[in-house]
């Protein structure tokens, strides 16, 4: 029993001095994004993405623009090839600007590490915001 309490304490005392892991993240604003509410979007560049605590084995990193308002309308987004970079800047790849027709509305990016530009999903991270803000 004293041998199975020590192996238990032992578990125990490993398990909570192991560091958890952190979850990827991803933040963005409109900063720079011409007003668009005529619900007609344009091509713009991507805005600025700042990426926190990318998975490990990440080669590339897919952005996807959903309005969650109206979920099926492609806004499109792009892949990027992710070197260690923690800021991912605007130019990176061209996307269909929000554009609500009337309103605000709620818009997420998702950004997906992966281990090839095709596939090969480690994680994801979303982020989202009103548009017009």
């Amino acid at each position: 029993m004293r041998i199975l309490l020590s192996t238990f304490a032992i578990a125990t005392t490993l398990a909570l001095s192991v560091p958890a892991a952190q979850a990827f993240e991803i933040g963005f604003d409109w900063k720079g994004l011409k007003l668009c509410t005529s619900g007609n979007p344009n091509r713009v560049l991507n805005p600025r993405f700042v990426l926190k605590d990318v998975p490990v084995g990440t080669q590339y990193i897919r952005f996807k623009l959903t309005d969650r308002d109206v979920p099926g309308y492609n806004h499109g987004g792009g892949v990027v090839k992710y070197t260690g970079q923690q800021v991912i800047e605007p130019g990176a790849f061209k996307y269909k600007s929000p554009c609500p027709p009337s309103g605000r509305h709620t818009y997420e990016w998702r950004a997906t590490a992966q281990t090839r530009k095709n596939g090969g999903k480690i994680e994801v991270a979303k982020a989202r915001r009103k548009y017009p803000e």
